[in-house]
């Protein structure tokens, strides 16, 4: 799910064409280093998030050991990678050995444990329609996996250890998609295979908030590898070790209350992703959305999830009432705000109320919303975010007669706009966009 600021204008409306079309856009920019948060769980919650992550898939099917490689663990690329997977991969071996104590290295061998094969998006959408990336086990290729689909070899629940597998990735696409399917595919080949929506800091989550593997993922692929577990561990087994490990991998959390999550139901999960599913007719979107805020209500939510409901309905009514998307903005900022470890989420929220705010004219009001989100996105290696920040941020500074600004703040934008969003046409169009939004430019 792309989470965009605003809504797309026609290609007359871009203010910077003079001053790119004639030259080549600025380099692409790219993070330098990681700075996780420490996460601050109760070791209690850690068990049962655990747990629930480890021994059930994405699709509700069960899961009767644990299972994880045995032996240090090599990795190879084959395919066609782009140019920006190389440095992205080695920077991610890099954290998972420092971070989750993890014994992986990178290889040229041809029989490497895991092998990230560079395809086109066409090639994966071949096989799964709807997946941006996935990763199969007990086999090194694409070629391999058509033939053995659906066959007790590329079972999951069959697995008693992991041995070798594949993660396919699109070469086609921007690089921080990229990367991204690199995080979340990578730490899925190594741990758990599940995904929840009660993870408020996790890429374990179908909410696509975080990108990158944040503390909280690394701290559970610590524990994953932890010498006290075992391939072939059955949940009984893995429960009742787990305190003493948390207690030596998260000695904070020894302390700290737990908080007890709910489990989400199934119906709120299917009505977000039919609300923010592409080629979903509207009629349909709206009454997936009511349907989320619904459940959501009636659950006594209180958290990010309550949010994210409201955020679905407010991406819903953007493009039709603008205004009633406002306020169901502000509800969902409101919900952010008093829940824990969403400053992310309040970002992605803060691009529609900044957005809102240039559209009426507030450029002040815009640049008091969009200052603090901009060091957020950037901690937080999100290139297509920040870049949108900036861009926002340009537009704010030109309707408070700041035009100096403006340029050298837009100009900026457009190295995290190439790594974040792709090639030149992409990142025109992005330009094109928010420029829209500046009612000096309508």
């Amino acid at each position: 799910m792309l989470l965009s600021a605003c809504v797309p204008a026609a290609q007359s409306d871009m203010p910077t064409r003079a001053q790119f079309a004639q030259s080549t856009l600025p380099p692409m920019k790219t993070f330098a280093a990681t700075r996780p948060a420490t996460p601050m769980r109760s070791n209690r919650d850690l068990a049962n998030d655990f747990i629930e992550l480890s021994f059930q898939m994405e699709s509700g099917r069960q899961l009767p050991v644990l299972t994880r490689f045995e032996t240090p663990i090599t990795l190879r690329v084959t395919g066609k990678p782009p140019a920006t997977l190389g440095p992205d991969l080695k920077q991610l071996i890099g954290r998972l050995r420092n971070e989750a104590g993890i014994d992986i290295s990178y290889t040229t061998r041809s029989d490497a444990n895991i092998t990230i094969e560079a395809v086109s998006r066409a090639d994966i959408h071949r096989i799964l329609p709807q997946a941006a990336c996935f990763v199969a086990p007990n086999v090194r290729s694409l070629s391999e996996y058509r033939s053995a689909r659906r066959k007790a070899k590329t079972d999951w629940t069959a697995l008693q250890t992991r041995e070798k597998l594949a993660i396919f990735l699109p070469n086609d696409v921007s690089p921080q998609e990229v990367r991204d399917c690199l995080h979340e595919e990578l730490a899925q080949a190594l741990g758990p295979l599940n995904d929840l929506y009660r993870l408020p800091d996790s890429v374990f989550n179908d909410d696509n908030v975080h990108t990158v593997l944040t503390g909280f993922d690394m701290l559970i692929l610590r524990t994953y590898y932890d010498p006290a577990l075992r391939s072939g561990m059955t949940r009984g087994q893995v429960a009742q070790a787990l305190p003493t490990i948390l207690a030596r991998n998260n000695p904070r959390g020894a302390a700290l209350p737990a908080r007890y999550a709910t489990r989400t139901p199934q119906g709120w999960t299917k009505a977000i992703q039919a609300a923010l599913g592409r080629g979903t007719p509207a009629a349909r979107r709206k009454s997936a959305a009511r349907e989320a805020v619904r459940i959501a209500t009636a659950m006594g939510w209180q958290d990010h999830r309550r949010a994210f409901a409201h955020y679905a309905m407010g991406r819903v009514l953007q493009a039709s009432e603008p205004d009633r998307a406002h306020h169901q903005y502000l509800i969902a900022d409101g919900y952010y705000a008093a829940s824990p470890g969403t400053t992310l989420h309040r970002a992605y929220v803060a691009t529609q109320l900044a957005a809102y705010a240039i559209a009426q004219g507030q450029g002040n009001e815009a640049l008091r919303i969009i200052a603090p989100q901009i060091t957020i996105a950037r901690q937080s290696e999100n290139a297509a975010l920040l870049a949108t920040c900036l861009l926002l941020k340009a537009e704010a500074l030109e309707l408070e007669g700041r035009p100096g600004e403006a340029r050298s703040v837009r100009l900026d934008s457009i190295g995290w706009a190439r790594y974040g969003f792709g090639p030149d046409w992409a990142v025109r169009a992005k330009l094109r966009e928010i420029a829209s939004l500046n009612p000096l430019k309508g």
